[in-house]
């Protein structure tokens, strides 16, 4: 599977890109407050696109629709999975014919109060042990966060839980310290 990066954001031009996307991923671009954002979400989707045409021939723009827990699915291709992601540094997107899941994060996003929140004893014991707890804990929130795309439920409540019960083989985590990133896909 191929996983597609773009970690140099600010290095397309963002008015002709937003001409060149679905007027539904334009709006939700220009819904973001600073350019930054919207150029993370223009980047995305513009892997997305080079994704659909690269591996499936697809050269029109994908319009999304929404599951229950607002997991995108590209309207009229229920047989592609796609997962986007990113963070200050990177846009990524994986697509696959099998349910996938990816997160992007940024290294460094480390706070107390949010592991407590999301890992549980075992994972705070790795984190709190670790050379680098940063590193640890962002490689783990990616992996919780990549399962919970692939599923569908995002972000929850018992995010302590995420990781119980699955298998490190569903798993490939790739960290990218010289760019100050680590991206997770899961895929089962």
């Amino acid at each position: 599977m191929k996983v597609y990066i773009n970690d140099h954001i600010g290095d397309f031009d963002l008015q002709l890109a937003l001409q060149s996307i679905s007027s539904q991923r334009r709006e939700q671009a220009l819904q973001f407050k600073f350019e930054q954002g919207q150029r993370l979400c223009v980047a995305a989707y513009m892997l997305l696109k080079q994704a659909l045409r690269e591996q499936e021939g697809i050269t029109e723009n994908p319009i999304f629709e929404y599951g229950e827990h607002g997991k995108p699915s590209i309207v009229g291709h229920p047989e592609l999975h796609f997962s986007l992601s990113h963070c200050k540094e990177a846009a990524v997107c994986v697509l696959s014919r099998r349910p996938v899941g990816i997160d992007v994060e940024s290294i460094g996003r480390y706070s107390e109060p949010v592991a407590r929140y999301a890992m549980n004893d075992d994972e705070l014991r790795q984190i709190q042990q670790a050379a680098n707890p940063s590193l640890v804990f962002t490689r783990l929130w990616t992996m919780k966060e990549s399962l919970l795309k692939l599923t569908g439920e995002g972000v929850n409540d018992r995010m302590k839980e995420t990781l119980q019960d699955v298998k490190s083989e569903w798993f490939t985590t790739t960290e990218r310290i010289d760019k100050n990133y680590i991206y997770t896909v899961c895929e089962q």
